[in-house]
């Protein structure tokens, strides 16, 4: 960054001199502050959100709220860059925050669809066994295919799950329960 160069977009020295000087008071509007600070700004929440079109949006949802708050000449505002800025970075971090809970997100895959010919290969009891535990929860169901499919124990199943001993010990508990009722149900 280097000094003001007269366009208004630098280190934000002599806002107070070139921005307002039609006003007759000296205080910028908000047209003043868009028309020379804008860039700046936009600088600024680009290094935050790392993405041009978020960054202006962001710039342009701080300038919408000062209007709404202050209206054109910014009445009852002492410092509208530092508003402006702190608008920015507020917007910014929701930006970000919402980007984390999307990713963190992650939609539950569609269903395995079975090969044609599984059904006919499987005896009666396997096609029971296989529905109940389709109906368990997705933890329940995670549970017991690593107890007795992969054969972990609950120690190393507790930590392939990020759970405590405990509740693979109750989920497993649980999940053996309702395939039992299942299975007599259907038996």
């Amino acid at each position: 960054m280097g000094a003001d160069t007269g366009t208004g977009v630098g280190t934000g020295v002599g806002i107070g001199v070139r921005i307002g000087v039609g006003m007759g008071d000296g205080a910028p509007t908000i047209d003043d502050l868009y028309h020379h600070r804008r860039l700046q700004l936009v600088r600024l929440a680009l290094l935050l959100v790392d993405d041009l079109p978020t960054a202006e949006d962001v710039v342009q949802d701080a300038f919408a709220a000062l209007f709404r708050r202050y209206g054109e000449r910014l009445a009852g505002l002492d410092d509208p860059e530092a508003y402006l800025r702190t608008c920015v970075v507020n917007g910014a971090r929701s930006v970000l925050r919402r980007r984390r809970t999307v990713r963190a997100h992650v939609p539950e895959r569609e269903g395995h669809a079975p090969a044609a010919e599984e059904y006919v290969l499987l005896h009666e009891e396997h096609r029971e066994v296989l529905e109940a535990l389709r109906s368990l929860t997705r933890r329940q169901r995670e549970v017991l295919v690593l107890r007795y499919w992969s054969h972990l124990t609950e120690a190393q199943i507790a930590e392939a799950l990020g759970v405590s001993r405990g509740t693979v010990k109750s989920t497993a508990s649980r999940a053996l329960d309702a395939l039992g009722r299942k299975l007599e149900i259907a038996a």
